[in-house]
């Protein structure tokens, strides 16, 4: 958990309750903050899952890994709108590492709707930059 706090009707609310759910690696809880209609994209319009089915095992096998995390640098909220910058550790296929992330939130009705990620480079644990 973190210190950052947001009104339930604030548009952070639903990022943040996911963002605490992905990190606690709860998939029921992560799925909750989702739209049954949402769509996930890649930066800037490549759909990657359509529905909280899809979604939802786009994120399963990665909740088993134990070291996932993301660790969240600066949040801006306008209107219905919330871009998140973070950081997530994780295990790539070469091994673990971090990778840079953008995160694109449209929220509606308390719930996130549509969410786009632009993703860095990954780096891996132990590689010098």
């Amino acid at each position: 958990m973190n210190d950052r706090t947001y009104a339930r009707d604030s548009a952070a609310f639903p990022v943040e309750q996911q963002l605490n759910a992905y990190n606690a690696r709860d998939i029921d809880a992560f799925m909750q903050w989702w739209t049954d209609d949402c769509e996930y994209y890649e930066f800037p319009s490549r759909l990657l899952a359509s529905g909280a089915a899809q979604i939802r095992e786009r994120h399963v096998k990665r909740f088993e890994e134990s070291n996932l995390f993301g660790r969240l640098i600066h949040r801006a909220v306008v209107g219905n709108m919330v871009v998140d910058q973070e950081c997530v550790t994780r295990t790539f296929p070469e091994g673990p590492g971090e990778i840079d992330v953008l995160a694109i939130y449209e929220v509606a009705d308390g719930k996130i709707a549509k969410a786009w990620f632009k993703m860095g480079t990954p780096r891996l644990a132990g590689e010098t930059q």
